[in-house]
């Protein structure tokens, strides 16, 4: 009796054993493959209790949760010549848990390969202006790099790549700094000139109105007084505009006369006739009264003598030059007279 309780005891203990050994617990994000003396089973275990032989199956379970792999930094040159160090993320999940066992050994490390050549390749078609700005593009192109090689053969898929960071050469960066400034500056100074442009036409519009309107100009001015004062300076500017210089101008033409510019003609006022004073009418011409006759010059042609004698008005004998002037003397206003008319 004590011997075949202790049997039952022995078989009771050996089958719990066997129990403990053919039952897996399969959590639920993974899946089983059981293979059996070697030979891969058909049917893939899913989460759960599971049984197997205890002796001659074997179960590998397999993640099929996503994954981030990390790819180290990649030295490489650009379609550009650029030469740069690109680091990058892969996400990628296993879709077929029996291809990830049987046809690739540590799946893992072989996308980590997979992923630094196609990220050598990718950055090795593209210029340093694509791979800075249109990383959407680039990421897309390296996904699909990847997938080709992956998906199909292995049972892994690539859900996404990401760009991590691009580290460029110190003299790149520097000139790309004076690049970025210099774009900067040209829009800064198109925003500048358009708003001096649009200033303008604002300006012009209010001068305009001013113009229509004499009054405004005077308030701009005593606007412009009070922000100058507000400051609370010792000296005060008060501009003076040439507007009103053109309207004093303007005055002084109506009251000169002139036509325009300045005053170069002044009409000279001449005294009025009195409607009073009589002009007196002229007198009537006196009678003309015969000349006297005048005698005949001396014949210039007569013969002088060395002495200088000749003969004189009235006959006589005029012998040296002082006789002669004496005589031209006396004799000068009667000939004087002859010659004036009798009226004066």
């Amino acid at each position: 009796m004590g011997v075949l309780i202790t049997v039952l005891a022995v078989f009771a203990v050996a089958g719990l054993v066997l129990l403990a050994l053919s039952v897996r617990n399969v959590q639920q994000y993974e899946r089983g493959v059981v293979f059996r003396f070697g030979r891969l089973l058909p049917d893939i275990r899913g989460p759960g209790l599971r049984v197997i032989r205890p002796n001659g199956d074997r179960m590998r379970k397999v993640s099929v949760q996503t994954e981030v792999l990390g790819i180290p930094p990649q030295g490489s040159i650009t379609a550009d010549n650029v030469t740069l160090t690109v680091d990058a993320v892969v996400y990628f999940k296993v879709i077929d848990p029996v291809k990830a066992l049987v046809n690739v050994r540590d799946y893992p490390a072989a996308v980590s390969q997979i992923a630094q050549t196609s990220l050598r390749s990718v950055i090795g078609r593209a210029d340093l202006d694509t791979l800075l700005s249109d990383r959407d593009h680039i990421n897309a192109e390296l996904k699909k790099v990847m997938d080709a090689p992956t998906e199909e053969p292995w049972g892994l898929r690539i859900e996404r790549v990401e760009i991590k960071d691009i580290a460029l050469p110190e003299s790149m960066m520097r000139s790309m700094s004076k690049q970025a400034e210099a774009e900067r500056e040209r829009r800064a100074r198109v925003i500048a000139a358009d708003g001096e442009f649009e200033a303008s036409q604002r300006l012009s519009d209010a001068a305009a109105t001013m113009a229509d309107t004499p009054g405004a100009l005077q308030l701009r001015l005593l606007q412009t007084v009070v922000d100058v004062s507000a400051e609370k300076n010792s000296t005060l500017v008060m501009p003076f505009p040439v507007e009103m210089l053109r309207f004093f101008e303007h005055r002084s033409r109506e009251a000169d006369g002139a036509t325009d510019g300045w005053i170069t003609h002044r009409k000279i006022r001449r005294p009025a006739v009195s409607a009073a004073v009589k002009i007196p009418e002229p007198a009537a011409p006196e009678p003309l009264v015969p000349a006297p006759a005048v005698p005949a010059p001396a014949d210039v042609s007569a013969p002088r003598s060395l002495s200088g004698e000749r003969v004189g008005s009235g006959g006589k004998r005029v012998g040296g030059r002082a006789e002669v002037a004496q005589e031209r003397r006396d004799n000068w206003p009667a000939q004087t007279d002859a010659e004036e008319p009798p009226n004066g």
